[in-house]
């Protein structure tokens, strides 16, 4: 869901000054970022059209894999991108926690404290690898498209071919009947001939 020109990242993080800093590194690299403290907002950003999420799933108990939940079940923000941080992150390989089979294709956990440029390069992957697959579906979209065209387009052409076909039928019935009919006349008219010929001959 691209924002003009310029990425829009929906940052939902409760810590206000670690969510000053990320807002600002990411505008600094000329992203469109929209701010919210709680996962809470979620139904009300249908007109933000936001191209990727940060979401900080820690609470005072622990990390809260719910949030995560919320947002991949949400009809607006399903296909987004999301970056979760938290604590710590299922294992990536071998994992028999719950937990690892929440993070999807597009979804990348980045375990607290991480480097700010491990998240804006984390970010502008996610953003490069789910604009190549829009492009890509688009692409696919517009095949689709032409080749329905061309399939329709067909149609008429056979419709064409048909009714050229039965009327060359049609002509040469028409003409091998008229051929027949020739033969006829001329076979009557000459044994028609041949019989007044030979009247004549024998009256004399």
């Amino acid at each position: 869901m691209p924002h003009g020109p310029e990425p829009t990242v929906l940052l939902i993080e409760t810590d206000a000054s670690l969510r000053r800093l990320i807002a600002l590194g990411l505008q600094y690299r000329g992203m469109h970022v929209v701010e919210a403290n709680s996962p809470a907002i979620l139904p009300t950003v249908e007109a933000r059209e936001p191209d990727l999420l940060i979401l900080d799933i820690d609470e005072n108990t622990g990390s809260n894999w719910s949030h995560l939940d919320a947002v991949q079940s949400h009809p607006d923000l399903s296909t987004l991108p999301v970056v979760v941080l938290a604590w710590e992150c299922p294992v990536p390989v071998g994992a028999a926690r719950e937990e690892q089979s929440q993070l999807q294709t597009y979804t990348t956990c980045l375990s607290k404290p991480f480097d700010a440029r491990a998240l804006y390069t984390t970010i502008e992957s996610l953003l490069a690898a789910a604009s190549s697959a829009r492009a890509a579906a688009q692409s696919q979209e517009i095949a689709l498209l032409n080749q329905g065209k061309v399939s329709s387009s067909i149609w008429p052409l056979l419709t064409a071919a048909g009714l050229l076909l039965t009327f060359i039928g049609l002509m040469g019935l028409l003409a091998i009947s008229a051929v027949g009919l020739c033969v006829v006349l001329v076979s009557l008219l000459w044994w028609t001939l041949g019989t007044n010929v030979e009247k004549e001959a024998v009256a004399t």
